[in-house]
Formats: structure tokens, sequence, C-alpha cells
């Protein structure tokens, strides 16, 4: 074999073993250090007041660090706080209205069945049944498969629930250490924050220093700017949901809102996978005006992304609807419902090295041994 084969071979495999390497070494270190990432990224964030309070106010940087800490989390809890005391009163009040939708769905339901399009189809059931009657116990076994499947379907479904609320309430003290451990390191690295950031940039070697600080100023414009993007538009979403819902006197329009806001997220689908049914179920239960005030509110939404996603993008790093659905789809698969937010994030990340020219210099390193 061409001696320059061997070589782009062997070189190929040191960086496929490198890369490897590194995202095992991320894999068993972060469920380790994510309380310290997130303190980092809590810092990060507190910086630009820290720096306003020293500047302006004249505050020690101690203090500064102290008081921006405090604005942070109190803002965070007050915020958390309202939106969880209301959202716990509107699930009350959906709890209580449940029944009534179950009764009108089954009443609905049994309408259907008893429309004559569906009594012709049973009918001719019947009469398929007399005329060949060993099908009958075939089709009496397929019931029973169906029906047991749904049940196991339906307790598995219950159980599953039940347990996450266990999970949840059995996690809270551990979910109460790791806050704390947040909250401090945060402190320690605001108030350390230049002397870290020496430290960092003496670790890494002369020649490299210049295209990390490209790889960081690309990934986090990308980064935020795509957090910042879906963040706009999610909160544009549910804020004209809760105003609609509430223009049509719809019960728990606060929590309905936040729900369909979040599910705003699936590229295609949107909150077209909630609106939709619910203004046909509206329709057939003749509630018309309930449906047609749907369907325009839906409009509404559809008009206002269309109107917006683009100026909200453009200063932005955003992904191909296409994209961006493939990456949650095996971010779902690869780390449960987290992967949602992963599975896209990390392809933000692979385009912040693409824009840093990461990759092309990788495979100038593969092709003929050099970065540049």
């Amino acid at each position: 074999m061409n001696r320059l084969i061997l070589k782009r071979i062997s070189r190929a495999l040191w960086v496929a073993i490198v890369i490897v390497l590194f995202i095992l070494v991320v894999y068993w270190l972060f469920p380790l250090m994510y309380p310290f990432l997130l303190a980092w990224l809590v810092a990060y964030v507190m910086n630009p007041l820290v720096l306003f309070l020293q500047k302006k106010a004249k505050l020690p940087h101690w203090l500064a660090v102290t008081l921006s800490l405090f604005v942070y989390l109190g803002a965070i809890l007050l915020v958390l706080s309202a939106a969880v005391t209301r959202l716990v009163k509107e699930l009350i009040k959906l709890t209580k209205t449940f029944d009534i939708h179950i009764e009108n769905f089954k009443n609905l339901f049994v309408a259907w069945t008893q429309s004559d399009v569906i009594q012709n189809i049973v009918l001719e059931i019947n009469k398929f049944i007399r005329e060949n009657p060993d099908y009958q116990q075939t089709i009496n076994n397929n019931i029973d498969k169906t029906t047991q499947s749904v049940s196991s379907a339906v307790t598995d479904l219950v159980n599953r629930f039940f347990n996450g609320i266990l999970n949840f309430l059995t996690a809270l003290p551990n979910m109460g250490a790791v806050l704390m451990v947040i909250v401090l390191a945060a402190f320690f690295i605001s108030k350390n924050w230049e002397r870290h950031g020496r430290t960092f940039s003496g670790l890494v070697p002369v020649n490299l220093r210049k295209p990390m600080a490209d790889i960081w100023r690309d990934l986090r414009k990308a980064l935020f700017g795509y957090l910042q993007a879906q963040f706009i538009m999610i909160s544009i979403t549910t804020v004209i949901v809760i105003i609609g819902l509430i223009i049509l006197r719809v019960d728990s329009a606060f929590t309905i809102g936040l729900v369909i806001g979040l599910v705003d997220l699936l590229p295609y689908l949107g909150v077209g996978i909630i609106m939709i049914p619910w203004a046909l179920y509206a329709f057939m239960s003749d509630d018309l005006t309930l449906g047609i005030g749907l369907s325009i509110l839906y409009t509404i939404i559809l008009i206002a992304r269309q109107i917006t996603e683009p100026k909200v993008l453009a200063s932005s790093v955003g992904l191909d609807p296409l994209a961006t659905l493939i990456g949650m789809f095996v971010g779902l698969k690869l780390f449960g419902v987290l992967g949602l937010i992963i599975g896209p994030v990390s392809l933000v990340v692979l385009d912040a090295f693409n824009r840093a020219n990461v990759l092309r210099d990788l495979r100038n390193y593969i092709l003929a041994g050099r970065i540049r």
C-alpha cells in the first residue's frame, strides 16, 4: 500500500481515538462536574452586573459578586414561585373539570358509534361473522389481545407517572444539596474570575490560543444565539396563546399556554399538535365558538411566527428544521427527555466548530499532516 495512504490512515485513526477518548471522558465526568459547569454559567451571566456594580457603584469585588448573586437568585426564585403557584392552582382547577371533559368525550363517542355510518359497518361485520363462523373465534381472540395490550399500556403509564412523582420527591434533598454547591461555586468562580481566566489561558499553548479564542467566540455566538432565539419564539407563542385563551374564557389558560409554548420546540409540528385536535374536538362537540376561536388563534400564531422568526434568527445562529428534528430524535433516543435539548445544542456546537474551521484543520491534518 502507498506510504502516503498509510500515513493518512494512521493520522485519521489518531484523530478518531482522541475524539472518542474526549467523548468518553466528558461522558464519565459530566455527572461529577455538571454542578460546577452550571456554576460557571451562572458566574458568566452575572459577570456584566458585577463589573457594572464595581465601576458605577464603586463596590468592592466580593460585595459586587454577593449582590449580583442575590439579585439573580432572587429574581429566579420570585419568577419560579409565582409561576409554580399559578400552575398548581390551575392544575387543581383543571383536575376538577377533567371528569366533565371525560363525560363529554364519552357522550360524543357514544353518539358517534350510534351514527348511521357506524351502524351500517357493524351490520356488515355481523353479517360477515354469520356467513363465516370460523373467523369469529379469531376476531374474539384479537379483541382480547387488543384489550389486554391497552390495559397493560394504561397500567404502565399510570405506574410510570406515580413512580416519577415518587422519584422526584426522593430526589428533592439531593437537588437541594446540588443547588447549594452551584450557588457556592458560582460565588467563588465569579469572585476570582480574572485569576481563573489567567490560569486557564496559561495552560493553553501559545499557538492554540487564537484558534481556541475563535472557537469560543463562534461557539458563544451560536449557542447563546440559538438558545436566545428559541426562548424568544417560545415566549411569543406562550403569551399569544395565554391571551387568546383568556379572551376565549378557557379555564387554566396559564397552564395550557405554558404547555403549548413548550410543545412549540418541536419543528414542523409545533403548536399544531395540540391546537388542531383541540379545535376539531370543539367542533365535534358542537362548541362552535371555541372551535372557531382556536382556529383563529392558531392562524394568528402561524402568522406571528412567520413574521418574527426570520428577524429573530437573523441575529443568531439557527438550524435547518430537518436537522433540528434529526438532532431531537437522536438526542431523545440517547439521553431521554433531556435529549430534546441536547440534540439540537450538539448540532449548534458542531456548526460552531465548522465555522471556526476546526473541521477543515482536522481534514488538512489527516490529508497533509498540517493544521493550516
